[in-house]
């Protein structure tokens, strides 16, 4: 929302500065995100009188000027195409140094076919003061040379950008901020003059409505005799100081209403209608041509302003293109009316159509204000453009019941933080337009038509600690009890923590990507099972089934950057159908090992790398990774290479952790080069650690050497390593502490679909040595253990 200090001025009496405004604004609670002085785009330019204008010697359609710039000095040589450009005109003249506000130019001197120019005279649509480039300003004779141009066209006036927060409707015109300003005790509120027009007759044009849901309120009177020009100078500044476009007499009434008083309202040009106009329904599949030169679409939950012909106007959204006023138009039909916010803000998110008018209207408006916006509109119309008005027409009742809430003045100190006097509560309460009625310690306080954010007691005290000054509030530190804080993260985050610290140690970079993705990217995941109806943008639609895909389009962004070795790593939430899911996710992409001497080439990341991370990871998580059973992959869609990706699961059905080659298409979807490896922890898997303290006794260092012991085996190929190690390593846990794979041979000696497998064997005696015949059982025990998974000791 944006307004001048001289268009605030119209509202609000007093002495007071553009930085009193601002500073009174921020303490109120409505945000200042600019203060913009229009007259600084206008330094170097000034009135200029042209004094000769010849044709220039090698161009026709240029002429060479002498030009009066009212410093002095000698008149300046300027070479200007514009057709209008002669002896006696006044104009604007951008000297060299000056910056062309329409397209950041910088004027030089320099040489234009042969002739040395000394600036520019300037149009409208250069100075961005409209859209005619058909020639130069012409500004009237008696202009004063040499004066700057923002001083002769009052641009000096600053425009301050307000955020206005979506339950103030209203503040979204001039003088609701007046009004706060006032209440805030700068300067006085000015009565608002509202006019008393009876007009004549009834309206040529028959108005009602049948949608009272939608449209429970529809004002309307005609014109007749209307002469639609240009609005007057000092509106058509005002509108184009808060960045409205000026388009004609008519159009600029109702823009400068809506911004000034925070009430849209419609002129239609009556010879474009057909019968009466009517608030409705839309009928599914109807189109209309909005303002902006776009078709909608409409359906049946939305309304419409309509006559016989079709749709003129998506009701308090946009007008239709053809019914509006043009310099033709002699006979209008004003349109005041009150559309249900919620009908208003669901229609315009349907059609993804924004405009000043939808801003305030799904807001809600003022319901008690139809009659005197009426009247306002009615008589900027008549004083700008002449005309004969009719009487109005009022179809259906706008919901304006007064709510009256019971509010005690104790609160501002017991809910606000701030003790005020019940004085100034009522002197506050009554600038903002309540009416307080006092009976006893309780009051009674009726809720102006304008205000249907305020709902109960509390939001009175926002209004008069709002007023009074947030600042005000005393800092009071929270209650603690003494000694030492107990610790407040749960198990969850712990874990996480040592998981994040234990990523990071493994080399590892945390990135943390958005929770909402696009469609296509949630697609090879299986799709996700939340999406948004209204979402910021098309590529943030879908809650992530996955960790992967943000992953993935970091490691693209750094590979087109350059990056040769990508390590990322997550810890975040995948949203699935029944509940959202931590999970730490880790992507390797690019090179392992760059080349050098010693290694040679450089080595990309295998499906091992991604298994040595997940057990690590999972192991600084607690869960007991040496019990781990590796099997196949399975998990959304087909995002896995097949044979190059496994499980790692606690027992057959919890599955901890997924690992693996990602499948190309994946790869080749996200644009991502390579191979890529990945991992997926899911951390709500993980069993959960005893309540009843430590599972195993303190460690003690062993006071006997180990033993190792190598062992050779068949197995099938069928035969996983790590199901060998596990057998081995449970054939005497007593004496076996450990167990690993040294050795996979396939070749001369080995039967087809066989494979040789080497394992080493660390035995730990406790009170004695192991004599040879314990060692021979403990043999034994091993190799039996291998034979109940298919392995046998190689001769």
């Amino acid at each position: 929302m944006k307004i001048t200090l001289e268009w605030l001025r119209e509202h609000l009496d007093g002495d007071f500065t553009v930085a009193d405004v601002v500073d009174t604004l921020n303490r109120i609670g409505h945000e200042v995100e600019g203060v913009e002085n229009p007259a600084d785009k206008f330094a170097g330019f000034r009135v200029a009188k042209v004094l000769t204008a010849e044709k220039h010697p090698q161009a026709d359609k240029l002429q060479v000027l002498t030009v009066d710039s009212g410093d002095g000095g000698a008149p300046l040589t300027v070479v200007c195409g514009a057709p209008n450009a002669r002896a006696g005109l006044v104009g604007v003249l951008g000297l060299p140094g000056a910056v062309v506000p329409a397209n950041g130019m910088e004027l030089k001197v320099a040489a234009v076919r042969g002739v040395e120019s000394n600036g520019m005279m300037c149009s409208s649509r250069e100075l961005e003061l409209g859209d005619d480039h058909d020639g130069i300003i012409e500004l009237p004779a008696d202009a004063p040379v040499g004066t700057s141009f923002a001083d002769y066209s009052g641009a000096g006036d600053p425009v301050i950008d307000i955020s206005i927060t979506p339950n103030r409707q209203d503040c979204m015109g001039v003088r609701g901020i007046a009004r706060d300003l006032a209440a805030a005790g700068l300067g006085t509120l000015k009565p608002l003059a509202v006019p008393t027009i009876a007009g004549e007759g009834a309206p040529a044009t028959e108005i009602r409505t049948d949608d009272p849901e939608g449209c429970p309120a529809f004002y309307g009177r005609t014109i007749s005799g209307v002469a639609n020009g240009i609005a007057p100078e000092w509106m058509r500044r005002r509108l184009e100081a808060v960045g409205q476009r000026s388009i004609s007499a008519l159009v600029d009434i109702s823009n400068y209403v809506m911004f000034d008083l925070g009430r849209p309202s419609h002129i239609y040009d009556r010879a474009k209608l057909t019968g009466p106009l009517v608030a409705r329904r839309a009928k599914a599949g109807e189109t209309v041509t909005a303002l902006n030169g776009k078709d909608y679409t409409l359906t049946d939950t939305m309304t419409v302003i309509a006559d016989d012909i079709g749709v003129h106007d998506i009701a308090g959204i946009m007008g239709g293109e053809h019914s509006g006023c043009s310099e033709t138009t002699s006979d209008v039909l004003i349109e005041v009316a009150y559309f249900t916010p919620e009908r208003i803000a669901l229609t315009g998110q349907a059609l993804a159509l924004t405009s000043d008018a939808r801003s305030r209207f799904e807001r809600g408006v003022d319901p008690a204000f139809l009659d005197d916006a009426t009247a306002i509109v009615t008589a900027h119309v008549l004083a700008i453009c002449g005309g004969t008005p009719s009487a109005v027409t009022r179809a259906g009742t706008p919901p304006a019941e007064v709510k009256t809430v019971d509010y005690d003045p104790t609160l501002s100190a017991t809910l606000g933080g701030i003790a005020i006097a019940p004085d100034r509560q009522k002197d506050i309460l009554t600038a903002l337009g309540f009416t307080v009625i006092e009976q006893g310690s309780r009051w009674q306080v009726a809720v102006p038509s304008w205000r249907r954010d305020v709902d109960g007691a509390p939001d009175l005290v926002e209004e008069v600690t709002r007023i009074t000054g947030f600042d005000a509030i005393a800092s009071v530190p929270l209650p603690r009890s003494d000694g030492v804080a107990k610790p407040t993260a749960t198990p969850e985050q712990l874990t996480e923590r040592r998981m994040r610290r234990a990523a990071a140690a493994a080399g590892f970079h945390e990135a943390v990507t958005w929770s909402f993705i696009s469609e296509s990217d949630a697609a090879p995941f299986g799709g996700g099972d939340w999406s948004l109806a209204n979402p910021i943008s098309e590529d943030l639609k879908v809650m992530r089934p996955s960790l992967l895909p943000g992953l993935l389009a970091a490691a693209q962004r750094n590979q087109n950057r350059g990056a040769d070795s990508i390590r990322l790593f997550e810890i975040g939430r995948r949203y699935l159908a029944g509940a959202e899911h931590p999970t730490l996710a880790v992507l390797m992409a690019g090179d392992k090992r760059a080349r050098g001497w010693q290694a040679g080439k450089a080595a990309p990341f295998d499906a091992f790398d991604a298994k040595a991370v997940a057990l690590a990871l999972l192991e600084a998580a607690g869960a007991p990774a040496d019990r781990l059973q590796v099997m196949e992959a399975v998990s959304e869609g087909s995002i896995w290479h097949p044979g190059q990706s496994a499980t790692l699961r606690l027992g057959p059905k919890a599955v901890l952790a997924e690992f693996g080659a990602l499948h190309p298409l994946l790869t080749r979807h996200f644009d991502v080069d390579g191979p890529v490896m990945a991992v997926q922890i899911f951390l709500d898997a993980n069993p959960a650690k005893r309540a009843s303290g430590p599972a195993r006794a303190a460690f003690t260092p062993p006071a006997l050497q180990s033993v190792r012991r190598d062992f050779a085996f068949l197995a099938p190929t069928s035969l996983t390593a790590a199901d060998l190690v596990r057998a081995i390593r449970g054939a005497d846990k007593a004496s076996i502490v450990d167990a690993r794979l040294f050795d996979r041979f396939t070749g001369q000696g080995v039967p087809e679909g066989q494979v040789s497998l080497a394992v080493e064997v660390e035995l730990q005696p406790v009170e004695k040595s192991f004599t040879d015949a314990e060692l021979k059982a403990i043999a034994d025990k091993v190799v039996a253990a291998a034979a109940k998974v298919g392995a046998v000791l190689r001769g």
